[in-house]
């Protein structure tokens, strides 16, 4: 190992995006692989907005692998880290760092330490999709630290062992996770079916319903969900191979009337899985469902549809406008049923891509308390507002796969010390 005596330090940070699953992924037909009992299609969020950014960094001077997320030191002891980290290790190749005189063999890496910090923009835990972003991140980033020589397709099978959806934050656009057949689960991986380019009228806005981490994890409510629910071996089997099917080809001719039909059934069904699940797992709440119900009104009064809304594992909403017309119009909808609490200002109540805001004509409170109910709503019923259920809405739209960052100081480890910054 050369450089050995100037305890170097070799750092590369990434930056990752989330998904939103719109043919769902829910239950493993292996556990510890996490082989999924269906395939599932996704839609990458733009990075700008929700993102994992994460720092990998190796020294001769670290004794032991450590990892700080957001801040906080964590436990890499369980199997999901321990899997990543052991096959990415076994795939890496010599690294030479010729400014700095630095030469890792191959034969190297299995003894050398592992420095991690990685940091989300967006709540973790809550039913957006942090850990796929996260365990998407860590392995793209090690994988570029180890010069590993696998394409993105090999690597998003060794991010599903950390995390199921994590295969598909490797790729942007629209991407299918593919369930394979093999028992080692080698053709279990993700594909890009269109890049973020090829539906960019796209927009989405998630509404933020709690920030806290959910009562059922996702592990647990699939593990009981694959035991007792008889509605999911019928959806895995009959139901998803010809959604699937579907969903590619509306994808394809960008045929927004399918794509909502199937992303909102899909949706729906998957937490009538929950519900048939023993005990029952409830994901969703009341203003989970009054969105639900805002939406299908303004559909039906449309003819045709105008937003998709998808509920991961969690109550915050994820709804796809089908261009920045009809986006501007729903903001508008939201902002009427769900007006800010009087001390928080528009500024915070609606993050990523504010210039939605303008567009739809909303430059303060004022014009927020001003908006006329929504033409769907009969006159005579008094429109009710529900001010305080939102935390706040994110505006994005589909998004890129991941990236480098070659800009030192978005880097979350000291260059000199290989800790946190």
């Amino acid at each position: 190992m050369a450089g050995e005596c100037g305890k170097w330090v070799v750092m590369v940070t990434a930056q990752t995006p989330t998904n939103i699953a719109v043919i769902k992924y829910w239950g493993k037909r292996h556990e510890t692989l996490i082989l999924p009992v269906n395939d599932s299609i996704s839609v990458t969020l733009d990075p700008d907005h929700l993102c994992t950014t994460t720092t990998v960094a190796v020294s001769p001077a670290f004794d032991s692998d450590r990892m700080w997320l957001n801040g906080k030191e964590i436990s890499l002891s369980g199997g999901r880290y321990q899997n990543c980290l052991r096959e990415i290790r076994s795939r890496a190749s010599d690294v030479e760092d010729k400014e700095n005189g630095i030469k890792i063999a191959e034969k190297d890496w299995e003894k050398l330490h592992l420095h991690i910090a990685s940091y989300n923009n967006f709540p973790t835990a809550a039913g957006l999709a942090s850990s796929a972003a996260g365990f998407a991140c860590l392995v793209f980033a090690l994988a570029k630290l180890m010069n590993v020589k696998e394409d993105q397709s090999k690597l998003s099978a060794i991010a599903r062992q950390g995390s199921g959806s994590a295969c598909r934050s490797l790729y942007g656009g629209f991407v299918k996770w593919i369930m394979g057949k093999d028992e080692d689960g080698k053709d279990s991986l993700a594909v890009q079916l269109v890049d973020e380019k090829h539906w960019d009228d796209l927009v989405i806005i998630i509404a933020v319903v709690s920030s806290r981490q959910k009562e059922t994890s996702s592990t647990t409510g699939m593990r009981e969900s694959v035991e007792t629910s008889l509605l999911l071996k019928h959806r895995a089997k009959e139901i998803v191979p010809k959604r699937i099917l579907q969903m590619e080809g509306a994808i394809k001719n960008r045929d927004f009337a399918s794509f909502a039909q199937l992303t909102c059934a899909d949706s729906n069904q998957f937490h009538a899985v929950c519900l048939d699940t023993s005990p029952p797992i409830f994901y969703m709440n009341d203003t989970s469902h009054r969105i639900i119900s805002i939406v299908e009104k303004w559909n039906r009064s449309e003819g045709t549809p105008q937003v998709a809304y998808t509920f991961d594992a969690g109550p915050n909403a994820v709804m796809i406008a089908r261009n920045r017309k009809v986006a501007t119009l729903l903001l508008q909808r939201l902002l009427f049923y769900f007006p800010p609490n009087s001390a928080s200002d528009l500024n915070s109540y609606i993050v990523g891509d504010k210039s939605i805001l303008k567009d739809a004509g909303l430059e303060g409170i004022r014009d927020v308390e001003g908006l006329p109910p929504p033409p769907e709503i009969k006159d005579s019923i008094p429109s009710q507002k529900y001010k305080g259920d939102v935390s706040y809405f994110i505006c994005t739209r589909p998004g890129r796969g991941p990236v480098l960052l070659s800009d030192k100081n978005q880097a979350l480890l000291n260059p000199e010390t290989g800790l946190p910054k």
